[in-house]
């Protein structure tokens, strides 16, 4: 009896051990703006849930949307939302969840200047679109008095793939600048002035403008943390210069939690709000209305709760906002609407 019970017993623990080595694996691909907490949060759901694990390429917004419309992945990630052309092009429906809230901010390089800079959205446009090019230009000085600013030349780095990032970036700076959003654009791949030069995802910018003397570029705020790049704090719509975190972006994104669209693809660059941090946005995951694969579906389906809820007191510590109950109320809602049966 006693030698039929401990088989059974191994019996069952060979049983759990090829189900955690048959289990799921769910393949995704998209924002490098996230890649941080999603690397973390897909660590402690598979320690939930050893029989999950999600592989994840940080292949930047344009490339993870693209990999959805031909279905080569199970969700993508995206920090802009999918335009109406992109959404027609899909087999399916597709819908966007927000997972989280982060900053896009300006890095700088600037030799022999300690002290944290000031801009404003027309300046960085004007920066960015080439039209100040030393850092010593009066516009820089004047709203940094007391900065020995060198005469140095600026180099603009930008993202080379396309990028949520660069789609949150550009956003905000064409509602500051007309002449901005008619040259460059908004877009997750924009057309850059000539002498710029790209960097391949966050990491790529930070590390160019890391390397180069008298550089400039815009990442993700947990990039500039990890690599301990300068970066600046931000005029807002309300006249105040802002420094991204966690609390000034839950500030920008408050007007719109109050009134988020049903399919929650909503811009809060430039918002109201004093305390507000005007280049701040949401991230999404994308999942099809009617997935392929019911058991990963219903996979997936699982750890967005969890994200939403459990998972998001692991934002902070890396430079996120989480999001307000409001948008978590309505999102649990919304995940009902996916097809797992």
């Amino acid at each position: 009896m006693k030698r039929t019970i401990l088989v059974g017993i191994a019996t069952a623990a060979l049983a759990a051990v090829t189900l955690a080595a048959q289990g799921l694996q769910i393949n995704g691909a998209g924002a490098t703006f996230p890649a941080p907490l999603y690397t973390k949060w897909f660590a402690e759901y598979n320690r939930l849930h050893a029989d999950v694990r999600v592989n994840y390429q940080p292949v930047g917004s344009g490339a993870g949307i693209q990999q959805m419309i031909k279905k080569t992945v199970f969700f993508g990630a995206s920090d802009a939302p999918m335009t109406p052309e992109q959404l027609q092009s899909a087999p399916g429906r597709i819908l966007h969840f927000p997972t989280v809230l982060g900053a896009v901010v300006p890095v700088y390089n600037v030799p022999g200047v300690a002290q944290e800079l000031k801009f404003t959205g027309d300046l960085l446009s004007n920066i960015f679109l080439t039209k100040i090019t030393k850092w010593n230009d009066p516009q820089i000085a004047k709203l940094n008095p007391g900065v020995n600013l060198p005469a140095a030349d600026i180099t603009v780095v930008h993202r080379s793939d396309g990028s949520g990032t660069t789609y949150i970036w550009c956003d905000f700076l064409a509602k500051v600048s007309p002449e901005y959003k008619k040259t460059v654009g908004v877009a997750t791949s924009v057309k850059w002035p000539a002498n710029t030069i790209g960097g391949k995802g966050n990491e790529g910018v930070a590390g160019l403008v890391s390397q180069t003397p008298g550089a400039i570029g815009y990442v993700e705020l947990i990039y500039a943390l990890q690599t301990k790049i300068a970066y600046g704090a931000v005029q807002n719509s309300s006249g105040k210069f802002v420094k991204a975190t966690p609390e000034s972006v839950t500030a920008a994104a408050s007007a719109a939690a109050a009134q988020m669209p049903a399919d929650f693809r909503v811009s809060i660059t430039n918002p109201p709000g004093d305390a507000a941090y005007p280049a701040s946005s949401f991230t999404w995951l994308l999942l099809y209305e009617d997935p392929p694969d019911k058991k990963q579906g219903k996979a997936v389906v699982d750890f967005v709760k969890w994200a939403l809820t459990d998972g998001q007191k692991f934002a902070p510590d890396l430079g996120y906002a989480p999001l307000p109950k409001s948008v978590v109320d309505l999102e649990l809602k919304a995940l009902a609407r996916i097809k797992v049966q």
